[in-house]
């Protein structure tokens, strides 16, 4: 039996404004309303607004939850201020990636985890099956929680205008906790765009009421579409694209998260830190075509004629105008400047290597 596709709190809403809807992660998502390039912009030049819903949240408390998730986790949240956020990835034995996710720092053994929606069962079932080494609670939230990611330069005028929620004092990559008509929100200042930008967690209720009013007063909404064109310019990776079971951080050169050095380390650190000394066999890659054509996920990325790895994401870029794509290829092909090519259809196109941020992204330090 197939089985059942889901939908967020905000599904209706889409649906009355016309959007695109699109299985995405056993959700039914939107991937447009007006069109890609709009949205694109409206969140480049002003605001947007997504429904990301979808995503997973997980609750660690209990004596040992900062000591289990440091353990499960490549970042280091060890002795971390309350209000911090964390990127990282929490990983197999051999490397091998389970997720990329966020921490919250919301106590001193109090845990949140932001996790991928197409993951949250997978994910869940792998957090509690190491925990069971650990004093603490597991609670997956994911089904109280709806999410609402309000981005772009004007983003923090707008969630004061809109929503009555002064941001200001948030800095990139943390968080607080506010009451708002009795409830506790959690407001964080992370993004996936390569923008400043917000994100709002709540009650079903409520996240109904700020989508009603960011839509009365004009913001643009966005679907997953714009969303990964922004977040890929941005250099920002995409869970089953450029990190996989087969794929380590590593290999997708982010061993700026994996803290090698902490207390007690993290499973998967043995297998990266082999692959860090000697080097991976595989690599991720920026690379631009010197022709509009473009490549797409899965295209044979060829070094003359070897076959010497594929595309993970390609796009016409919006914002830079030059097609470029992420490939995962073979190391030794994989420095700045060199040229390959990429096979679209029955045709090979040049490519040169660059380094994977296509469009500087303009945070709130």
């Amino acid at each position: 039996m197939a089985e059942e596709i889901k939908t967020t709190c905000l599904h209706d809403k889409h649906v009355a404004l016309g959007a695109l809807m699109t299985p995405f992660a056993g959700f039914d998502m939107p991937i447009q309303y007006k069109d890609i390039v709009t949205e694109h912009n409206a969140v480049r030049n002003a605001v947007g607004v997504f429904d990301v819903s979808h995503m997973g949240e997980v609750e660690v408390s209990g004596p040992e939850a900062e000591k289990f998730v440091n353990r499960i986790f490549t970042n280091d949240i060890a002795g971390a201020e309350v209000g911090k956020v964390f990127y990282g990835m929490m990983l197999y034995p051999d490397g091998g990636t389970v997720d990329d996710l966020l921490v919250y720092k919301m106590g001193e053994n109090d845990l949140f985890l932001v996790i991928n929606a197409a993951n949250i069962d997978k994910d869940v079932a792998w957090i509690n099956e190491q925990a069971a080494a650990f004093d603490v609670k597991v609670d997956n939230q994911s089904d109280y929680y709806a999410q609402i990611a309000v981005q772009g330069p004007v983003a923090e005028a707008q969630m004061l205008k809109s929503l009555g929620i002064d941001a200001s004092d948030l800095t990139f990559y943390t968080f607080k906790k506010m009451q708002l008509d009795g409830e506790t929100i959690i407001v964080s200042r992370t993004g996936y765009t390569g923008e400043d930008g917000f994100e709002v967690y709540a009650s079903h209720d409520t996240i109904i009421k700020m989508w009603d009013k960011l839509m009365a007063d004009g913001v643009q909404p966005c679907g997953l579409g714009c969303r990964d064109t922004l977040r890929f310019e941005a250099g920002l990776p995409l869970y089953g694209d450029e990190l996989t079971a087969e794929i380590s951080p590593v290999m997708a050169t982010l061993s700026m998260f994996c803290k090698f050095d902490k207390e007690g380390g993290f499973i998967g650190m043995e297998a990266c830190a082999k692959q860090k000394a000697e080097g991976s066999a595989k690599k991720l890659v920026g690379l631009v075509m010197k022709d509009k054509a473009i490549p797409r996920h899965g295209y044979e990325v060829l070094d003359g004629d070897k076959v010497v790895g594929y595309v993970t994401t390609g796009y016409r870029g919006i914002s830079v105008d030059k097609s470029i794509a992420f490939a995962l290829v073979d190391r030794e092909v994989g420095a700045l400047g060199n040229e390959l090519s990429i096979r679209i259809r029955k045709k090979v196109f040049p490519a040169t290597v660059v380094k994977k941020r296509f469009y500087q992204p303009n945070y709130k330090k």
